[in-house]
């Protein structure tokens, strides 16, 4: 039991609530019947000694007790319902209330009979001889001013005020067992109350443990505990965000890894053939050549995709840092259009250059934003046969909008999303035809992030493609 008290919320908090209100019951119970019974003693001891008095007035013009002062004595009996008794200075009772009364000649004690002769009242410490029966008495002078002729007693019996104790008593424990089933009553539905939503947030939070962070606790409370309920909930949900994350980024390296394997294997393939072919001497002396050429176009090609896996690596580890500077655009441009005019009119392509402003500037690092610029204007030269590249700058707003426009094969809007994913490449069916590593627009994005700038795509299928970029034109 006590185990299994010590495991139960419920009944711990139910027992509590009980004992408390029971002991605070029984303490309240304990000081009303001390109050009640000393307050009803003093009462009744007040009354006593103001029918004494009276009992005094209406008998102290007599030194002695004649008949007709014993018939007043048994009239002022039934009017008080109190006993009354006489005695004379010796504390000798010579007259009573009662007929018969076999106390006369009784004595008073020592103490009370000195009290009221000095004039002062008697009411604690009296004792008197013959008198068993449990009585409340007080004694007061029997006389008028100095002439004193003995004393007064009125008796009381204590039967009435132990059944009003009784009573009292009675109360108060009927009191006690309608509040123990009252507190019963609340404390389980307090305890039910608290124990229940806890309940529930061990089962979910024992959930989030084994790993389910899509559980929720699901309380209607606006207390402690629904803020509680609330503040596990707003945790499952980042845990679940960062699961979602982390097998987000679980696949991701999956899928770089994969990459990277089939990128380096068919050059390292095709190059192991080559080899081979070279070392038996497969290939003739005059033939050669041709595959010397084709194994360092090959290398060529790994070496590009290696510096651009370390390119992008660096970037996201925030370990490339920017040499901000004002940059002139229109220069910058034809540089990049001169560079690529040679390979772009092979394949019967027109590179433009046009500037709104001669005197356009950004406030970039130079070294980066030509790498951006350079990376797609080779996108449009790959994907453009016998077309049109458009490289175009303006101002708009705090930005210096540039653009980088060709008539080539297009991406779908489908595709358009994914372009800045590493490896994804648009023309997947002719990856053998174009070359190229699918890391160049993941590179191009971050170095634009970088300058705090923005850069998005309009294509069509079989129209063309223009890459967007705006970059602060000022710090």
């Amino acid at each position: 039991m006590t185990l299994w008290l010590r495991k139960s919320l419920f009944l711990r908090l139910l027992t509590s609530h009980i004992l408390t209100v029971l002991l605070g019951l029984s303490v309240i119970g304990v000081v009303i019947a001390l109050f009640a019974r000393g307050y009803i003693h003093d009462t009744q001891q007040a009354d006593l000694l103001r029918k004494a008095e009276n009992v005094n007035i209406a008998i102290q013009d007599a030194n002695v007790i004649t008949d007709s002062k014993k018939n007043l004595l048994v009239f002022l009996d039934a009017s008080f319902d109190t006993r009354i008794w006489i005695f004379d200075r010796k504390g000798k009772i010579i007259a009573t209330s009662t007929k018969d009364e076999v106390l006369i000649g009784k004595s008073v004690s020592e103490s009370a009979v000195k009290k009221v002769l000095k004039g002062e009242k008697a009411v604690t410490g009296l004792q008197f001889e013959g008198l068993t029966e449990p009585m409340h008495s007080v004694a007061v002078a029997w006389g008028k001013e100095s002439n004193v002729y003995g004393g007064i007693v009125l008796h009381a019996p204590v039967v009435g005020l132990n059944k009003t104790f009784g009573m009292i008593r009675e109360t108060i424990m009927w009191a006690t067992l309608f509040g123990i089933l009252f507190s019963m009553g609340m404390g389980s539905y307090l305890s039910w109350s608290i124990s229940r939503p806890l309940r529930k947030m061990d089962q979910v939070t024992l959930q989030i443990g084994m790993g389910n962070y899509s559980k929720r606790i699901r309380i209607d409370d606006v207390d402690e505990i629904g803020d509680l309920a609330n503040t596990i909930n707003g945790m499952a949900e980042k845990l679940e965000i960062l699961e979602q994350e982390r097998k987000e980024s679980d696949q991701i390296r999956s899928d770089f890894l994969a990459n990277v394997s089939h990128e380096l294997r068919t050059p390292l393939t095709t190059m192991q053939g080559f080899l081979e072919a070279l070392q038996d001497n497969l290939i003739p002396e005059e033939g050669r050549q041709k595959y010397y050429e084709i194994m360092y176009q090959e290398t060529t090609q790994m070496n590009r995709l290696v510096e651009d896996i370390m390119n992008l690596i660096r970037l996201q580890n925030k370990e490339i840092t920017l040499s901000k500077q004002l940059v002139d655009i229109e220069p910058l441009l034809e540089k990049v259009a001169f560079t690529y005019q040679n390979e772009a009119s092979e394949k019967g392509i027109d590179i433009s250059v046009h500037v709104d402003d001669v005197k356009l500037q950004v406030y970039a690092d130079r070294d980066r934003l030509e790498q951006i610029i350079v990376n797609l204007v080779k996108n449009a030269v790959k994907f453009t046969d016998r077309g049109t590249i458009s490289l175009h700058a303006s101002r708009e707003d705090a930005y210096v909008l540039l653009q980088v426009s060709d008539n080539g094969i297009g991406i779908s809007e489908k595709d358009q999303e994914m372009i800045w994913e590493r490896f994804f490449k648009v023309d997947r069916g002719r990856s053998r035809k174009v070359k190229g590593t699918g890391l160049g627009l993941a590179i191009v994005k971050e170095l634009v992030e970088m300058h705090q700038g923005e850069i998005s795509v309009d294509s069509s299928i079989g129209v063309g493609t223009t890459f967007n970029i705006r970059i602060p034109a000022m710090a």
